[in-house]
């Protein structure tokens, strides 16, 4: 059983590797294309994969940023000086 758990913690090492990656790459000025966006949703989705079976809740935590990446921005759009929704 030691080397399950040897190899169980090697990868979620490399998992949280893997979000800083994704998460580096998700800045705006990295996802302004539609390729692009589309590219992390796809990373996002994947990390979420094989985040599922993690322990770690580093890996868990990691992928609820992840997700929140893949939220629109909201904006707040002011007209004359008043707010428009």
């Amino acid at each position: 059983m030691g080397k399950l758990a040897t190899i169980d913690v090697a990868l979620d090492e490399m998992l949280v590797n893997l979000a800083a990656i994704v998460l580096r790459l998700s800045k705006p000025e990295m996802t302004r294309t539609p390729e692009a966006r589309h590219a992390l949703a796809q990373s996002v989705h994947q990390y979420g994969v094989c985040a599922a079976r993690s322990n770690d809740p580093r890996v868990h935590e990691l992928k609820s940023q992840l997700d929140e990446t893949l939220k629109p921005n909201l904006r707040i759009v002011v007209r004359n000086g008043v707010k428009v929704s």
